[in-house]
């Protein structure tokens, strides 16, 4: 037993010699771990005489020790439940083996990326479960081969070790046994160790087989765990530019996950892999192939594959930018070479989210380059110089460089290559916000896109609808394009897609479906006389018809039977779909429907009696005006209007308190919620007592101040609420008080908080000569009312 514990204790030291600091306790994982065959029996003897020599030796300090006292009590409730999942309910024991110090190891962190700051990553971040081999389970030959190959890592020599790696990397490192092959059995911490000694070819070869096998998300969860990131970073730093490639390669497959991203940032990695983009002095010129120019390429390359992996924080995206890399990627963006391309435009398209690299990317004329790129044969590279648009496009002068440039050709043609999803999704979100400008929907409507579009608006996936469907919604601002929509039969695919649930889904198909119900034509969905008795069973003989008049076209019909009547109204599945999305919880959903339900109302037949024959629908829009969010509110204004329209519907509305509920809203300061209000109050004044009420709840005042705005269709729209609210001879009292008109404050008035201003304005008599015409009638209106009142009152003084 004493013999064994020697040569264990020299063959320790012989390791620190070769491979400077190596784990503690890395025999007695292989001894765990070892392989199978004749000398398993030996070995497990071995290990027990092992484990008894140890137990007799006295404890040395560990740093560990901090982190079991620390989080003691963490990592024991993490075991037991362990156990608990095994069925064996033990009580933990302490322990400073390799996996016990991880495990604490993880607690420690997993504590600190609660308080450290956070990342706008969407993506997964959780670390995977960890499938462990089981011992008894049919492995390959591979795997215990390649657990031979690093017990030569631990003990060998500089050759043998050499050897061992080059061996390593004959195996088929990609396959998941190999790579776990090498975890199991401690070779993880024999290759982050190599990366501390002196030997370049030591460190080549750790590097290229780390590279292989951290594609695998458990090895790259080790890799973080041993500490291995901060060593990689420092070899940056070497004059040798193949460590460099490799290190930065690895990091780049290493940091997918947040926490790794944190760990190269804390380490100054991010400054570190910029600086490798400035490597390529002459990458524009591919021609001149000298190994020292290529391995330039190379470095920078590299150097840009980690930084695209990194910049998927937001934390690291301001550190790319501060530490100088726009400029840098810009100049590479300017290569031919494709691979260099690629992680470029990958990492702009990852930073282009951030308003200071929208700018600081006009500023560096990058858009150019990214719609050169636009035609390459390359797929990938396609893809993200469209994704690199899409990002950059929210800027007006960015989707006009787009089309300058010549941008919007390639991206139309690019829409015919419906195979690669990918690419189709990123190209169909360059074309929805390039949209947004009305000269580069003009350049679509040319190119045939918006046919197109409408043709993808089935059986793709949904991250393609979201920008199809968008990019048609933009389109249909404009009446040509409405047609063409309309002709292409593009509206029942819309109407389809209302029944969905991605929100970013439903608030473009609203949007869309609103911008199409403009068109008169659009609301006759269904509507001929051919489809009504297909769709309502006419044929079965289970209602009348009646005609309409002979002013209405022959071919259209009214089902006087309600069974019948609800039956043609469920034909028109936009409205009520529409209708039904105002219970969604998603507020930008409800928004977005109300919106869509303006038009719809505005230009239906029979409106007024299609929006009563949706049960619980009126009472549903007016309790919305409960709402906190401000888009909400106008959009329920605004279709407020429009029902407002039928005295019917409008009686109802009244009943269940819309009133009140628009008082309470004549506060606010927002403008387009000021504006919507305004023109709701003037419809439901039309109705019974509403005025009075109005007055009653304090509207009229603070609908005084909307006369101050500088725009137009405010003033109109405040002024036709003023003319309605002033038939009512208290509220022409409270608009004379508030200053609508000019006043004279009498010299026995001692309440002068009756005036918004010392020095009220003209405000109505100066809208008289607006050449607005709707505005002259509407001031001119409320003028006439306030002095009828005025000369009244005096009438009644003198008399």
């Amino acid at each position: 037993m004493s013999k064994l514990g020697i040569s264990f204790s020299e063959d320790q030291q012989k390791e620190k010699d070769q491979l400077g600091k190596a784990p503690k306790k890395e025999e007695a994982a292989a001894l765990r771990k070892d392989i199978s065959g004749s000398d398993k029996r030996s070995l497990e003897k071995n290990q027990i005489n092992f484990w008894r020599n140890q137990m007799t030796k006295r404890w040395e300090p560990s740093l560990n020790w901090k982190t079991t006292v620390n989080y003691k009590g963490k990592g024991s409730a993490k075991e037991i439940q362990e156990d608990k999942h095994t069925g064996k309910l033990e009580k933990p024991r302490p322990s400073v083996s390799h996996g016990r110090a991880q495990l604490l190891r993880k607690s420690a962190e997993k504590i600190e990326e609660t308080v450290s700051d956070s990342s706008s990553e969407s993506e997964e971040d959780e670390e995977p479960p960890d499938h462990r081999q089981e011992a008894s389970a049919d492995l390959p030959s591979e795997y215990w081969q390649i657990q031979k190959l690093v017990k030569y890592l631990k003990g060998g020599n500089q050759t043998a070790t050499v050897i061992a790696l080059c061996s390593m990397r004959d195996f088929s490192l990609a396959q998941e046994t190999c790579q776990l092959a090498i975890r199991d059995v401690g070779g993880l911490e024999v290759l982050i160790n190599l990366l501390e000694t002196d030997e370049v070819k030591c460190k080549i070869g750790s590097l290229k087989i780390l590279k292989e096998i951290s594609h695998n998300p458990q090895i790259r969860q080790n890799i973080v765990d041993l500490g291995g990131l901060p060593i990689m970073v420092n070899i940056l730093d070497s004059p040798h530019k193949s460590l460099k490639c490799l290190a930065a390669e690895t990091i780049a497959n290493v940091a997918k996950f947040k926490r790794a991203r944190r760990v190269v940032r804390q380490h100054g990695g991010i400054t570190k892999l910029v600086a490798l983009l400035d490597c390529a002095h002459d990458s524009t010129k591919p021609a001149q192939s000298s190994l020292y120019e290529a391995r330039d390429v190379e470095v920078a390359r590299c150097g840009a594959l980690a930084l695209w992996s990194c910049s998927k924080s937001h934390t690291n995206k301001e550190a790319i930018r501060k530490a100088g890399g726009i400029p840098l990627l810009a100049r590479l963006l300017k290569t031919s070479h494709e691979n260099m391309l690629i992680p470029v435009v990958g990492t702009l398209q990852e930073c282009a989210s951030e308003e200071n690299y929208r700018a600081a990317i006009k500023a560096e004329r990058i858009i150019e380059n990214l719609v050169k790129n636009l035609n390459s044969e390359n797929e990938q590279l396609q893809e993200h110089c469209a994704m690199a648009i899409y990002q950059c496009a929210e800027d007006k002068e960015t989707r006009d460089l787009v089309r300058l440039h010549g941008g919007l050709k390639p991206l139309a043609s690019l829409l015919n290559n419906t195979d690669n999803k990918e690419r189709l999704a990123a190209v169909t979100g360059a074309i929805w916000k390039c949209s947004i400008s009305k000269e580069n929907v003009t350049k679509f409507r040319e190119y045939k896109a918006i046919e197109t579009l409408v043709g993808l608006l089935t059986d793709q996936p949904e991250e393609v609808l979201v920008n199809v469907v968008g990019a048609l919604g933009e389109c249909c601002q404009e009446r040509e394009n409405r047609v063409i929509v309309r002709k292409c039969g593009g509206i029942q695919p819309l109407v389809n897609l209302l029944v969905g649930i991605n929100q970013a889904l439903l608030v473009n198909v609203t949007k869309a479906v609103g911008a199409c119900a403009v068109e008169p034509e659009s609301m006759m969905w269904g509507l001929t006389l051919s489809s009504r008795l297909k769709y309502s069973g006419m044929m079965r003989g289970h209602c009348s018809l009646k005609l309409l008049g002979s002013s209405d076209p022959p071919n259209f019909v009214f089902f006087r039977s309600r069974k019948l009547r609800n039956r043609i109204i469920d034909r028109l599945d936009g409205v009520r779909l529409l209708w039904s999305l105002l219970k969604n919880p998603h507020p930008d959903v409800k928004a977005s429907a109300a919106w869509a339900l303006c038009p719809c109302i505005k230009n239906a037949k029979d409106a007024g009696e299609m929006v009563r024959s949706f049960v619980g629908g009126l009472e549903l829009i007016v309790n919305l005006l409960k709402s906190d969010n401000k888009e909400v509110l106008a959009s329920v204004c605004a279709a407020i209007t429009n029902i407002a329209k039928d005295q019917e519907n409008l009686a109802v509305i009244t009943d269940h308190g819309v009133v009140p509920l628009l008082s309470k809203l004549a506060n606010t300061n927002n403008n387009k919620l000021r504006h919507h209000l305004a023109e709701a109050i003037s419809r439901c004044c039309m109705w019974g007592r509403n005025r009075v009420a109005f007055g009653e709840h304090k509207a009229v005042a603070p609908l005084v101040r909307y006369l101050k705005s500088n725009d137009t269709n405010m003033h109109r729209a405040t002024a036709q609420a003023l003319y309605q609210l002033s038939e009512d001879a208290d509220n022409c009292i409270t608009m004379h008080e508030n200053g609508a008109v000019k006043a004279t404050q009498r010299e026995d008035d001692e309440d002068e908080d009756l005036y918004d201003d010392p020095l009220p304005l003209n405000l109505l008599l100066d809208m008289v000569g607006s050449p607005d015409q709707d505005l002259q009638e509407a001031a001119a209106g409320c003028i006439s009312n306030i002095r009828r009142l005025a000369l009244a009152t005096e009438k009644a003084r003198y008399t």
